[in-house]
């Protein structure tokens, strides 16, 4: 160990045994709220609840929560919730449609554009489907008339997806998309949609946590690495046909009348805004909703913009407009750089002030800045991530305190994390920060089976189970 390390390591001792020490008043502080909810389970607060519900599990979206879920707690607060549910984090759409199947009108605001395009097909869902739609998306699994189609339409490249797929591959899917360019509206979005879910299948790549993993057939094998091979990689004519038989079968199978996605009912409106929840969040009416139902991205270094950059390429997005996207989200990266938070909406001094005087925060916000002074974190990004996050979901939980009605209920799926030994507990951070914007803590709900975490964490420092739970705030 060098000098410098000796010479900080008493304060950063110091400093663990304050942070174990907070958070152990905290902890105290929520006994009361906190409570393992056995109707909860990891399937449920996650994609692995939809995998089996038709449309839901068409397109693997990793970082959903299920139906079920939403249909749980809106049926248990249903005489309780009175207007609108919004999801500022809206990803594919789950608690839009699932509030809307219960007749419950919802607004949602989403960032990325594979979200906004899923939720776009969805909503076509309105529109019924005619005998004439089932025919053509018939005729183009019996038929595959992209493979005697002379045009092609070319597809973004962006630098993380260069060489993704085999070049025959990309011969079909461009001239697939020429081809459904024929088709009516709602005949594209079926075609459209089935492109973007088999991407992956057909490709060199499998997400894997926070970035693309390259299969070792794709030549980018990184010298002394291990060779990766993701198994079968599907010819592009083969797995086309294999979704669009699918999402025909769901659409035929359906007892109601035949629509693109089948749901109980869909009495209540849907809205969707486009863009960042912190930009738009600012310009909805002021107690305005019923209920919040969403789960922002975790504080996990997870960069969606890796995660789904086949999808962000296929929607033709450039390179500088996927850089531009990653600085947009919610800090939740380390290459997020630090956001003017106040000349988005001055009047957030207030919610910015409640994160600065969580107690907790601020003291793993110096153990980490002492970690990366000393040279021991792994990446230097970490603390203003963790600050950043913190910041900006302090706005907006500020702002849902703002548009959300009295007594309404606001319903939170977050994990904890950890960095550098020091497991944070974002659960009582972000409620003690809901506490002084507006919100009653009434319950965190603790989902069964604690999860682990990175290799590099437990390697480094053992392994400790953190929390994922789902958080109940009730409008003072």
């Amino acid at each position: 160990m060098t000098p410098e390390k000796n010479k900080t390591q008493p304060e950063i001792n110091t400093l663990r045994d304050k942070i174990a020490a907070l958070d152990a008043e905290l902890a105290e502080n929520f006994k009361a709220q906190f409570s393992t909810a056995p109707f909860l389970s990891r399937k449920t607060v996650s994609f692995q609840g939809n995998k089996d519900k038709p449309a839901y599990g068409w397109y693997k979206y990793k970082e959903a929560f299920s139906a079920e879920l939403v249909e749980y707690f809106l049926g248990s607060y249903k005489g309780r919730i009175s207007g609108k549910v919004l999801d500022p984090f809206a990803g594919i759409g789950t608690t839009l449609f699932a509030a809307s199947s219960q007749g419950i009108p919802a607004d949602g605001i989403e960032l990325l554009p594979i979200g906004q395009e899923i939720i776009r097909a969805r909503l076509l869902s309105k529109r019924k489907l005619t005998t004439d739609d089932t025919g053509t998306i018939e005729h183009w699994i019996t038929s595959l008339p992209w493979k005697s189609y002379s045009e092609r339409l070319p597809f973004s490249t962006i630098r993380i997806t260069e060489n993704a797929y085999p070049p025959e591959t990309v011969e079909a899917i461009e001239r697939y998309r020429s081809a459904l360019q024929q088709e009516n509206e709602n005949a594209q979005a079926i075609l459209r949609l089935a492109l973007l879910c088999i991407l992956e299948d057909i490709s060199y790549t499998r997400k894997d946590g926070q970035y693309l993993r390259w299969d070792a057939r794709s030549g980018k094998r990184r010298p002394g690495t291990k060779a990766f091979n993701k198994g079968k990689i599907l010819d592009f004519d083969t797995a086309i046909t294999v979704k669009l038989k699918e999402i025909l079968s769901d659409v035929r199978d359906a007892e109601l009348p035949v629509t693109l996605f089948p749901v109980k009912q869909i009495a209540g409106d849907i809205r969707l805004f486009k863009g960042s929840c912190l930009e738009i969040l600012p310009t909805l009416e002021k107690a305005s909703y019923g209920a919040i139902v969403t789960s922002p991205p975790y504080c996990n270094r997870y960069d969606y913009t890796r995660t789904y950059a086949l999808e962000l390429a296929m929607l033709d997005l450039t390179q500088a407009e996927v850089l531009n996207l990653r600085q947009e989200m919610l800090s939740c990266t380390v290459e997020n750089r630090e956001k003017d938070l106040l000349k988005i909406c001055p009047q957030w001094e207030s919610f910015i002030e409640a994160a600065n005087q969580q107690k907790l925060l601020q003291t793993i916000c110096t153990y980490l800045e002492h970690e990366k002074a000393s040279g021991t974190l792994n990446n230097s990004g970490i603390p203003r991530m963790v600050r950043g996050y913190f910041s900006e979901m302090a706005c907006v939980i500020g702002e849902c305190a703002r548009v959300l009605k009295p007594n309404a209920r606001l319903f939170m799926v977050n994990d904890n994390v950890r960095y550098a030994g020091v497991s944070i507990s974002v659960d009582m951070i972000l409620s003690d920060i809901a506490q002084a914007l507006g919100f009653e803590v009434e319950n965190i709900l603790i989902v069964p089976g604690k999860k682990g975490n990175s290799s590099q964490q437990m390697g480094a420092y053992g392994r400790v189970p953190l929390r994922k739970c789902v958080y109940v705030w009730r409008k003072r």
